[in-house]
């Protein structure tokens, strides 16, 4: 068989590497799509491995995200150097991007919430140090409100520079002191 992964226990230690690596809980096709990273993994070999390490309590699965638990976190730095160096890399490189998008989806945030008045929709944006800014807005209808979250989730720096921009500018016939 070609390719570096020749049986389950690559597989298995290949998924525990990744899931160690993984920035945040991810689900099972984002999942298979980075353990496809080699020509010897077999899908269906692949499904069981997932299976079976979450029935070990390696991985912990909450509704459709998988994440490594600390006793997969044991095994995979135990294991870890009998996978191929070159799986290592393409794993890592497979990483970087999915890791980056998982960061700025836990830092940007928007809710829509039906209250008594129509819907509140709550903006929040975290850097690496903490909070830049939360705000709650209201908005007439869900759609409008999902509209307001969406965008937002979309573009969130041009909305923290728009505010600032405002906030920070003189205004009309006003100098900024």
């Amino acid at each position: 068989m070609a390719g570096f992964i020749h049986d389950k226990l690559d597989i298995k230690l290949l998924v525990l590497y990744l899931m160690d690596r993984a920035a945040a809980p991810i689900d099972f096709a984002t999942l298979t799509d980075l353990a496809l990273c080699d020509q010897g993994v077999d899908y269906f070999q692949y499904a069981e491995a997932v299976s079976e390490l979450t029935d070990s309590g390696h991985l912990d699965q909450r509704g459709e995200l998988y994440a490594i638990t600390d006793k997969g976190r044991r095994a995979c730095a135990a294991g870890e150097s009998s996978l191929s160096p070159v799986v290592r890399r393409r794993c890592d490189r497979r990483l970087g991007p999915l890791n980056q998008a998982l960061k700025r989806r836990a830092q940007v945030r928007a809710g829509v919430e039906e209250v008594s008045q129509g819907f509140q929709v709550r903006l929040s944006m975290d850097d690496d140090q903490g909070s830049l800014f939360s705000l709650t807005l209201l908005a007439p209808t869900r759609e409008d409100a999902q509209h307001i979250a969406d965008g937002f989730q979309e573009h969130p720096d041009r909305v923290y520079n728009g505010l600032l921009g405002v906030l920070l500018s003189g205004g009309e016939g006003r100098e900024r002191p």
